[in-house]
């Protein structure tokens, strides 16, 4: 049995350590700014990649619910803010409104698209959420006429920034003596809401909504007979995982002022997927380490390939794009091959692999 100073000396290497990475967040978007402001946004499309994969771990990692057309709550977030904050219908309305509103209308299509699917598994249901998130593309694309709701292909410009009273999130402003530009001030309203989105995913992992999804997600069959609502239950998980994609898609429109259905394509929803399967299905930390790998790394490559090839061979041999995902679907395939279970995976998902291999 631990001693009393054993796990008083636990406790305080726990809080040292979150002291340690407090600091290190905060002071982040300041060092990577003398780097160049581009890293700055790269670290903010990582954060914003972290909701996506936190709220897509409930459906895919908590529940087992398969779902590649998750990036469809992305798009729906996005449009009800652009919609709402911008010329296009000469509505600005504030964002701290605007937020809750597409949440909740992303939280009402992950009903819609529950409903139907609650007796789908497996390759049946990754079919029909596939369908649904190309039809919202659809959508998106061709509501420009006879009434114009979305402008089509050509998208929605214009959009309001963040602003809280006099402070406008857009503009460069002075701060205690230190110069703090756009993209910064939207690191630091991003971490904010990131500390909450992932407070409600371990409080939930923990809770009997948890439980409850990890029992579906093993034997649905046992977990009704448990008397677990599995209707309700399923239908929870792709509500609350579509309020996440939702919330982090009004945080897109107000951070690029401009957005279009060919920011929703089926490639985003398989990067999603693939940073929850990366990091550790079911498991919050390692899917937030998932995102952060894969949001951060492709760009490193992005970076280092361009000038590696021209120092080697004089010239260009093959585009950079090419070579980052060739790179990233090579790491991708060793993954799966070494481990399947992903870089930290939850201990439920780590005893069921090893099972099957016994």
């Amino acid at each position: 049995m631990p001693s009393l100073l054993d796990t008083r000396n636990r406790a305080r290497l726990a809080w040292a350590g979150v002291i340690v990475v407090a600091i290190v967040l905060a002071v982040l978007p300041f060092a990577l700014a003398q780097v160049g402001t581009a890293w700055v946004r790269i670290t903010n499309t990582a954060i914003l990649y972290v909701f996506l994969a936190l709220g897509l771990n409930i459906v895919v990692g908590f529940a087992g619910l398969l779902d590649l057309g998750y990036i469809a709550f992305y798009a729906v977030g996005a449009y009800v803010y652009a919609l709402l904050a911008s010329p296009h219908f000469n509505l600005h309305l504030p964002f701290w409104i605007i937020l809750p509103i597409g949440a909740a209308l992303a939280c009402v299509f992950g009903v819609l698209l529950g409903a139907p699917t609650l007796r789908l598994r497996g390759d049946y249901l990754a079919i029909v959420t596939l369908g649904f998130g190309e039809i919202i593309r659809i959508f998106l694309n061709n509501l420009a006429r006879p009434v114009n709701i979305t402008n089509g292909p050509q998208g929605i410009a214009q959009i309001d920034p963040v602003r809280i009273g006099d402070l406008s999130f857009a503009a460069t402003q002075q701060m205690l003596g230190v110069q703090v530009t756009g993209p910064i001030k939207y690191y630091y309203l991003l971490l904010l809401l990131m500390i909450g989105v992932i407070a409600i995913n371990v409080r939930l992992q923990d809770s009997r909504i948890g439980r409850a999804w990890e029992a579906i997600r093993e034997d649905e069959v046992a977990a009704r007979a448990m008397g677990i609502n599995t209707r309700n239950i399923k239908l929870l998980a792709f509500a609350m995982g579509a309020s996440f994609g939702g919330v982090a898609g009004g945080m897109f429109s107000a951070i690029q002022g401009f957005i279009s259905p060919e920011s929703f394509g089926l490639v985003e929803s398989v990067m999603v997927l693939a940073m929850v399967v990366l990091g550790g299905m079911g498991n919050v930390w390692g899917v937030i380490l998932g995102a952060v790998l894969l949001s951060f790394v492709p760009e490193i490559l992005r970076y280092t390939v361009e000038p590696a090839q021209k120092a080697i061979f004089g010239r260009l041999i093959l585009e950079p794009e090419v070579i980052r995902m060739l790179l990233f679907g090579f790491a991708l395939v060793l993954m799966m091959l070494f481990r399947p279970a992903g870089i930290v995976p939850s201990s439920v998902r780590k005893r069921e692999l090893e099972s099957r291999r016994m």
